[in-house]
Order: structure tokens, then sequence, then C-alpha cells
């Protein structure tokens, strides 16, 4: 949760150094088995138990772009803490994969907003960049990088929203 103990922010309530941790997800076979049919990717160190034994990691490994996919998930979308402002995913930079996610990890993801720049074209609306963690329950950072968000300087509604 943010360091101000509040759901909802508004961009006037915004400020670089403002951070947030998400809620936990705990990664199971079933996430792996799913994520392996959407992707198509079914690399044996995902999928085999008997592979995985041999690698370095001695077990199976989350995909890493699964990790980053529910990490996205569990920011602003799980929270609602940007849901009056958040707009649109930009990108992102300086990604890094740093550490395996198993299976039986829980993630959480700290995040802070490192900019906040408004936007040259549109008067109404604004960038905020994050700097993100993704650990696991025992504080291993797993990934990490920079995530680009725009946000509206008025509120949204669900209403607003739609249109």
């Amino acid at each position: 949760m943010s360091d101000d103990k509040k759901v909802g922010y508004t961009y006037a309530d915004l400020h670089v150094g403002m951070s947030f941790r998400s809620p936990g997800r705990t990664i199971t076979d079933a996430d792996l088995v799913a994520f392996a049919g959407l992707t198509g990717d079914y690399s044996e160190l995902h999928t085999s138990d008997v592979y995985a034994r041999a690698s370095p990691f001695g077990r199976r490994i989350a995909h890493g772009m699964l990790g980053l996919a529910y990490a996205h998930g569990l920011m602003w979308p799980r929270t609602g803490e940007l849901r009056e402002t958040a707009i649109a995913f930009l990108g992102i930079t300086d990604w890094k994969f740093t550490g395996p996610i198993f299976v039986g990890d829980t993630m959480f993801v700290n995040y802070r907003i490192a900019e906040l720049r408004d936007s040259k074209s549109k008067p109404t609306q604004a960038i905020a960049i994050f700097d993100v963690e993704v650990v696991t329950h025992d504080d291993r950072v797993v990934q990490h990088g920079r995530k680009a968000l725009l946000v509206s300087k008025v509120p949204l509604t669900a209403v607003e929203a739609s249109k």
C-alpha cells in the first residue's frame, strides 16, 4: 500500500517519491501450465520436472514474462489506487530479470513514483514514471525496471472512461 494509506488517488494527490506495495500473488503450477498454453512457450524449464531438476535452478521456474504480466496486474488494476487517474500503460524501460520465480513463491510489487511530468500534447494529462521491483515473499528481487503510465489530471469516472 502507499505511504499515505489511501485508495483512489487523484492526480493532485500524486508526488515524486510516493511509494506503494501491491497485494501478494502466489504462483501455482496451474499458472505455469496456463501461461505456456496462452503463449505457446512450452520450454521444459517451465513444464518438465525432470528437465528442470537437472537445470541450474533445480526445479521448474515461472516464465519471466509471466512474472512481468502478473506484476502489472498486481499494480494498478488490483489495488485500485489509480482508478481515478490511470489512462494507459505507455511502456517499460531498463527491465531486468534478476532471479527465478518458483512455483509456490508469493510475489509482490514495490513501486515508487520517480518522475511526474505534464504531457506535451494534452494539457489535462501527465506521465508518471515508476521505479518497480518485483519481490518474492522472502524479499528476493526477481525483476525490476521502470514503467510509464499516462494519467489524467482530472479525476476519471467509469462513465468518462468508457467514452
